[in-house]
């Protein structure tokens, strides 16, 4: 089927997802380039309401996603393996940036990250928010953060200076104040590629949707997770729902933190409520001035990613690896780096 933008408009495609419709790959790419170019507000608004209502399509995700990956400012990357650790934002459960800073510690024991996100839309704060706060720039163009994942292991690439998305469609997302379409499709597009991911998701049940439009877009191993008290992260406070994608295919399990070694803990205190407070935190774990449940929050995640990479054979090894790179100073360095201290 071909389809134009000329065919269709907001209001045919609002129609259509009221009704109930799920759209095939050529129309959800047709409704994406008119959210594109739409400039009223409030019109994006009840458009991304109701594709959030009708619910969204493994179909839907990729065709959205595969514009973006096409269409995306490229960082080029000399490393083989390599892993982005993100989150979709929108959890209940309102945490300092876990996966920010588990990117750091999982950078600090030699796994390369390239590290895309955004400032928050529908949490707290995102990870370009804490990042900020943490004195890093978020003007690296593509060759500025190439040059770093290639020289020192680890790039952040602040989302709207690698993807082509309107100031209109921003404000929608904020005013919206929920999770969208966009929230699934920002970590799927990460400029450099990364052929390893972990995604921690706000919501468990479209887990298996999303897995297929990743299946269908390709990876080399990605882990979508989400923790049983609502985390977007893997979880202390309990067991963790894990949707694995390969090139093999999809597979369903849970981890646990005994399975890294480590007891269950509450995540309440954990909680925060401004980018402050969570750059706060995760100094505090990177410095090691931390090491009660956030520090074991952190290396459960970075330990999770060097699994997944493949650097380690286990989660307990990957553990045990990211709490070396805490004790040896190194995940700071990391953190030098993307504040161009270090080199």
């Amino acid at each position: 089927m071909k389809v134009s933008n000329q065919t269709y408009s907001i209001n045919g495609f609002l129609r259509m997802i009221g009704d109930g419709r799920d759209l095939a790959s050529e129309e959800a790419a047709v409704l994406f380039d008119l959210l594109r170019a739409e400039t009223r507000i409030e019109k994006l608004i009840e458009l991304l309401n109701a594709w959030r209502e009708k619910g969204y399509t493994s179909t839907e995700i990729a065709s959205c996603a595969s514009i973006l990956r096409r269409e995306v400012k490229r960082v080029a990357c000399r490393h083989d393996s390599f892993i982005d650790v993100v989150g979709t934002g929108g959890s209940r459960v309102k945490t300092f940036n876990v996966s920010t800073a588990a990117a750091l510690v999982a950078a600090g024991a030699g796994l390369p990250v390239a590290k895309h996100g955004n400032r928050a839309a529908s949490s707290k704060t995102g990870s370009a928010d804490a990042l900020s706060e943490l004195g890093v720039s978020l003007t690296a163009d593509s060759e500025a953060a190439g040059m770093s994942l290639n020289e020192s292991g680890i790039c952040f690439m602040f989302a709207p200076h690698f993807h082509n998305l309107t100031k209109e469609l921003a404000v929608a997302r904020k005013q919206v104040g929920t999770p969208t379409i966009f929230n699934l499709l920002g970590p799927i597009a990460n400029p450099a590629g990364a052929p390893f991911q972990l995604i921690g998701i706000w919501e468990g049940s479209f887990s298996g949707i999303y897995a297929e439009a990743i299946r269908s877009l390709g990876t080399k191993r990605t882990w979508i997770v989400h923790g049983s008290d609502g985390l977007d992260e893997i979880t202390l406070s309990g067991p963790t729902r894990v949707t694995e994608i390969n090139e093999r295919g999809v597979n369903h399990f849970k981890v646990s933190p005994s399975d890294f070694g480590l007891k269950d803990s509450s995540t309440d205190r954990l909680r925060v409520s401004t980018p402050k407070e969570s750059a706060q935190l995760v100094r505090a774990v990177i410095e090691g001035y931390e090491n009660g449940p956030a520090r074991d929050l952190v290396v459960m995640n970075a330990g999770a990613a060097l699994f997944i990479a493949d650097i380690v054979k286990d989660l307990r090894e990957g553990r045990a690896l990211a709490e070396e790179s805490l004790r040896s100073g190194k995940a700071a360095e990391k953190l030098k780096v993307l504040r161009g201290e270090t080199d």
